[in-house]
């Protein structure tokens, strides 16, 4: 090997190191049994509970440029598939300790980074013949029975349980549910799951939402919600696809199910499959027990007492509403907006006691909306607190900060039309047919949460779902609102991949295997078409080192899962069960045939991957296949660049100091 890389090798490499501690942290978020940590911020002394790599980034001290680069790479990975995140940030960490293992046994960088990045292309490629498409997945969910209902609930939440009907039913009074003629079993809708022995189609009664002879507003959608809650194992599939994609988040997901089932039926409508995530919204709400989480049609949403009086007033009345996009204030200027050049504004009373310039523009705002005789103001951005206690005089409805895409949901079915000024206002950008009412529970009852009151607006056929997430802990709202979003972008990009990686670590198994053939025959390695022949002889020498370095990063990743799903007592034990596996893959004539045999009897490593282990079945678990494929290239791209990035820094050092002893040698012989 040549000197110059000896000599790098023997000098510290503080980006990896840095990578290293960072990534430490998070190995509890690995597999569905995660150990959940507060931080707490120390500036107002308020904790949080987190138990995502996301939130544990945004909480670190990330001065360093490993740190900042640690951290644009699992947003990335967060903007794009929402899923991924934990696995990404514990491969770094192992893949940053295994390059400097390398490093350690002088191995060149250059071979370190060209091997690594072949293997794991090639694994890619070999993982391949484990994507199952959706449709055989769908099908095959649907024949078996998955009881949602797996754990007994004592105490406060049986009262709870009994209440919620169904996830659905957060928007109405009590529902009882009867059993279909014929149904001999034991089945029945709670807070906390469906418990069913089968998909027999049970009716909801002594609704007033669910029942024709409700509200003729709400009625219509009502009665479409009645289809998709008699389907307790999930519509064609998806809710079965739901919970095999939860790895163990009940919560989120008997909401997804809901969600998937209802938007299922306007899927097929449109000719596609898809999720549309522009329809659903959250809500966190405080001070309820968890088992009051819901979905809701239209949008629910926080708003202050002297808000909720307003929309006492609106009961039974068919309202005008006005979308604003930006906001509500006299400053607020459009992005992209130019102040004409020599022009100088002078105020029409330039006494200010008279009549000050903030008071004309509050009073022509409220002489437009109550012109126009508008009810509700959905405000994407701000609104001036001074506008908004003038509306609540007038009994006008103003709600700021509200996304886009339910001012988009609210536009089509009302004909409303978004303006960013109020002086664009005319009679044709004001849409009609919405409603208002308070947000009632799964009791009935309306609830006033104290500071901030739940309300629920909405229009005829509007799309809009709003997940309603109830918490009695402030701390875990943030990590319900997480955990819920993760769940609802795994199932959407199955359906947009068309396929999924069967779950429970049979995809990091067959990496293991077919890195293991590799790294023992290097004579065959040119022959396998997914990798290149090596530049150079020399890189050939290392290449059994470097992809084993590899490999050892997929096997902690299974260690760790073990372990903190208590499958084993130390990591030492997790990888001899690992290490067993590999043994009888290479054993078989086909380690991808020995893998999903293993998977479908019920888990490869018998990882706790299963979601609901209490009910005495095994349930399959599945993985996304784009979004796990691409926190692996994302983390070892990550490790590489800083691989060689401290390299450079380590040569330009030592290029700087062979040059000031150079000098210093000319000066000496002077």
């Amino acid at each position: 090997m040549p000197m110059a890389f000896k000599d790098v090798n023997t000098r510290r490499h503080i980006g990896l190191q840095q990578l290293s501690s960072l990534a430490s942290p998070g190995r509890t978020f690995l597999g569905p049994m995660k150990s959940h940590k507060f931080i707490v911020d120390e500036s107002t002394n308020q904790s949080t509970l987190i138990c995502s790599a996301v939130r544990l980034i945004e909480s670190l001290d990330l001065t360093s440029a490993a740190g900042q680069l640690l951290n644009e790479t699992i947003q990335a990975q967060n903007k794009e598939f929402k899923t991924g995140m934990s696995t990404l940030l514990f491969l770094v960490g192992a893949w940053s300790n295994a390059v400097m293992e390398c490093l350690q046994q002088n191995v060149p960088v250059p071979a370190i980074v060209s091997v690594m990045s072949e293997g794991l292309n090639s694994c890619c490629e070999r993982v391949q013949c484990l994507q199952i498409p959706i449709h055989d997945v769908k099908k095959e969910l649907s024949e078996e029975v998955i009881p949602l209902n797996s754990r007994s609930h004592q105490g406060d939440d049986c009262h709870f349980n009994k209440c919620l009907v169904s996830p659905l039913a957060g928007f109405g009074s009590v529902a009882s549910l009867v059993k279909a003629a014929g149904d001999k079993s034991s089945s029945v809708l709670s807070g906390s799951g469906v418990t069913a022995s089968s998909c027999i189609t049970k009716k909801l009664t002594h609704s007033r939402h669910f029942s024709p002879l409700g509200k003729s507003h709400f009625s219509s959608q009502q009665d479409n919600f009645q289809g998709y809650l008699s389907d307790p194992c999930g519509c064609c599939g998806l809710g079965h696809l739901a919970v095999a994609l939860s790895h163990g988040n009940q919560t989120s997901m008997k909401l997804l199910q809901s969600i998937a089932a209802y938007q299922q039926e306007r899927a097929e409508c449109r000719g596609s499959s898809q999720l549309n995530i522009a329809e659903i919204v959250t809500c966190c709400l405080l001070g309820l027990p968890e088992s009051y989480s819901c979905v809701s049609p239209g949008f629910v949403t926080l708003v202050s007492p002297e808000q909720a009086t307003v929309i006492k007033h609106f009961a039974d009345k068919s309202l005008r509403i006005l979308l604003m996009d930006g906001d509500l204030t006299e400053q607020y200027r459009h992005l992209g907006f130019n102040r004409p050049r020599n022009v100088r504004t002078i105020l029409e009373h330039p006494n200010p006691q008279e009549s000050r310039a903030g008071d004309t523009w509050l009073s022509r705002m409220l002489d437009v909306l109550m012109s126009l005789e508008v009810n509700v103001v959905l405000v994407k951005g701000n609104v001036c607190e001074n506008l908004m206690e003038g509306c609540i005089a007038s009994r006008i409805l103003v709600i700021g900060c509200v996304v886009w895409d339910v001012l988009h949901a609210f536009g089509q079915v009302t004909g409303a039309q978004a303006v960013t000024y109020l002086s664009q206002l005319n009679a044709s950008c004001v849409g009609s047919g919405a409603w208002a009412e308070l947000w009632k529970a799964s009791d009935g009852r309306a609830m006033d949460l104290g500071e901030l009151v739940p309300v629920r607006l909405g229009a005829g056929g509007i799309p809009l779902l709003t997940a309603v997430l109830t918490t009695a802990l402030p701390s875990r709202a943030q990590l319900l609102e997480d955990q819920f979003w993760t769940l609802l972008y795994r199932l959407h990009h199955a359906l947009k991949d068309g396929k999924v990686f069967p779950g429970g670590g049979a995809v990091e198994l067959l990496c293991l295997s077919h890195i293991r053939v590799l790294a023992e025959q290097p004579q065959r390695l040119g022959n396998d078409k997914a990798v290149r022949e090596l530049p150079s002889p020399w890189l050939a020498e290392y290449k059994s080192i470097v992809l084993q370095a590899l490999a050892s990063g997929w096997k902690q990743y299974l260690s760790v899962v073990l372990c903190n799903t208590a499958k084993a007592g130390s990591e030492l034990e997790a990888g001899a069960s690992v290490d067993h596996h590999l043994q009888k893959a290479a054993a078989c004539a086909s380690p991808s045939a020995y893998v999903l045999e293993e998977f479908r009897r019920g888990g490869v490593l018998g990882d706790g991957s299963d979601p609901f282990p209490d009910h005495g079945k095994t349930l399959k678990v599945f993985d996304n296949v784009a979004a796990k494929t691409e926190a692996w290239r994302r983390a070892l791209d990550l490790v590489l660049l800083v691989l060689q990035t401290d390299t450079e820094i380590i040569t330009g050092l030592q290029r700087n100091q062979l040059l000031n002893s150079h000098v210093s040698s000319e000066f000496m012989f002077l």
